[in-house]
């Protein structure tokens, strides 16, 4: 995938087989360090042992408008779990983040990378959109065009790997789209997924506005049944004209839920998934659920805190320097992560995750918790103490936490947050606001000074990454929500980005992360939790880490008799 996700949640060694027997799991033992938790833990089965027919009911956070995953509106967590199921994601990602391609729609796929890095995709013949139109290359010419970032009127959420595309040309014949780069991108394999039909991307228009509340068209083992607004519910169905293994199951019901009401819904058999990883109280009372498995795996998510430098408050690196030295992020971590049998480590990379190769903590001075220096940094900035806050030009040095009104764990780091800067003169206002506005109406337009929630990871770190840096252009700020960056961390993630050595790729992606740490615009606070209660007789489907779901094999055991 092209770009990281925003979600609003906090989002192996398997507790127990899946099977017929109803059973209580019980808590494991807390893993020393991350390096302990599996890389996926999804009950892996063959399709022989699954029955053909159920419903999986798979709640989620909000309730998404804008169903175009490459606006800036529509990347999100979960846009993308329904359009897994419904959309042409041509690469799949195994449990180590290798990707390779879909057969389904790939027939072939051929790299050179001398002297031009071009990539030719054989598209299978028999792949087609639901409307009956052949996939063709011009689907991919077009995708292309529209993400390059060369036409500001389409409000793409990252142009990462498109914008370095120098042309894409029809091959032998219409399916095969041959892809010539004009600079070398070592992360090929995270574009065109997913891939949307040329009409959408022709015109800026279609584009931002075509898929907003409605999925007008697809291409996969799923079809939208219905988008019900009212009672906040997306359905997809078997869809017979699908070319490749015909989906096990009827139906997936995606349902908006109050996250407070999430672990009594699913108690009581209402839903058959609950994310169990940012709520302790949630987890406990899943672990007491007959029937059910808790799923665990190191993902590539993570929780951190965005700072916008727009803000006249926060414009100043120094006072963003000082702030993130007056948060305990260990505190945070503990609050959020006890009781959920899970380590507490503090993140010390914007880019690599703990459990991936090449992490190192560069968070240096600036991560560090230092009450002392951050009130040195905030003097030598202006703030002067008057009484209990800091006081410049008559104006009291104060930030807007805004959080999500559904999200508990949101309040609470406001909460801690608030009493830390409270230490060195800083006054925090907690802003809740209705969970479905928060990105389109607070995150995206910078209504903020400060906001929690996560980006889930791809195995891309380079590529996920850069739309969150990259310095604003022309008033496009990508997923860039700090609204900041500098020329010089651009330069360091492009090197990046193009070095097809992977250990060297790795340190230059490290020094991006240094350069990173010292904008003082993204705080890291630790590697999110995969933690996923599901029905104990739910197979192919559970905590992912890198591994890519292949819908039409999700389905309950066959002798289980449900």
């Amino acid at each position: 995938m092209r770009s990281l996700l925003a979600s609003l949640l906090l989002l192996a060694v398997p507790l127990a087989a899946a099977g017929c027997t109803a059973h209580r799991p019980q808590g494991p033992e807390i893993p020393g360090d991350m390096s302990a938790l599996p890389a996926y833990d999804i009950n892996p089965m063959p399709r022989e042992r699954l029955r053909a027919g159920g419903i999986l009911r798979w709640p989620m956070p909000e309730f998404p408008v804008q169903w175009n995953f490459h606006h800036v509106q529509g990347s999100k967590g979960v846009v993308n779990e329904v359009l897994q199921g419904v959309m042409p994601y041509l690469m799949r990602s195994d449990e180590k983040g290798i990707s390779r391609p879909v057969p389904e729609y790939l027939d072939e796929v051929k790299v050179v990378t001398r002297p031009r890095q071009v990539v030719t995709y054989t598209i299978d013949p028999r792949a087609r959109w639901s409307d009956g139109t052949p996939i063709t290359y011009r689907d991919f010419a077009a995708q292309a065009r529209a993400l390059s970032g060369r036409d500001q009127r389409y409000r793409v959420a990252a142009v990462t790997g498109y914008d370095r595309i120098a042309k894409v040309e029809r091959g032998r014949h219409d399916r095969q789209a041959v892809v010539t780069f004009a600079r070398p991108f070592a992360d090929w394999r995270s574009l065109f997924n997913p891939l949307y039909p040329a009409d959408t991307c022709d015109d800026p228009r279609t584009f931002n506005e075509g898929w907003l509340n409605r999925l007008p068209v697809g291409a996969g083992p799923f079809r939208v049944e219905s988008v019900d607004r009212t009672a906040k519910t997306v359905t997809i169905a078997r869809d017979p004209r699908w070319w490749g293994r015909p989906a096990l199951l009827d139906r997936i019901v995606f349902r908006v839920m109050d996250p407070g009401a999430a672990p009594g819904a699913f108690a009581n058999g209402e839903v058959d998934v609950l994310d169990a990883g940012g709520d302790a109280n949630a987890y406990r009372r899943a672990l007491a659920v007959e029937g059910t498995v808790i799923r665990r795996a190191a993902g590539p998510d993570w929780r951190h805190l965005t700072f916008n430098a727009a803000s006249p408050a926060l414009a100043d690196v120094r006072v963003r320097q000082a702030i993130m030295a007056g948060i305990d992020r260990r505190a945070l971590a503990e609050a959020d992560l006890k009781d959920l049998d899970w380590p507490i480590q503090v993140l010390g990379n914007h880019f690599f995750m703990h459990t991936q190769a090449g992490y190192r903590d560069n968070s240096g001075q600036v991560g560090r918790y230092d009450p002392a220096r951050a009130q040195r940094l905030l003097d030598a900035a202006g703030w002067r103490r008057s009484g209990r806050y800091r006081v410049r030009d008559g104006r009291t040095l104060s930030l807007r936490f805004v959080v999500p009104a559904t999200q508990q764990i949101s309040k609470r780091e406001g909460e801690l947050v608030q009493a830390m800067l409270a230490r060195i003169g800083v006054r925090v206002d907690i802003v809740p606001v209705p969970t479905d506005d928060l990105f389109d109406g607070y995150v995206l337009p910078g209504n903020f000074d400060v906001v929690p929630f996560s980006w889930l990871g791809t195995p891309f770190p380079v590529s996920s990454n850069r739309a969150v840096f990259a310095r604003p252009r022309g008033g496009n700020i990508q997923q860039n929500y700090s609204r900041t960056g500098s020329a010089e961390l651009d330069r360091a993630m492009d090197r990046a980005a193009a070095e097809l050595d992977p250990a060297r790729a790795r340190d230059l992606i490290n020094e991006a992360d240094r350069l990173a740490w010292e904008q003082a615009a993204v705080l890291p606070l630790y590697q999110r939790p995969q933690l996923l209660a599901v029905r104990a007789d739910l197979a192919n489907f559970g905590a992912r880490g890198f591994y890519d779901l292949a819908y039409e094999d999700i389905g309950f055991v066959a002798r289980t008799g449900r």
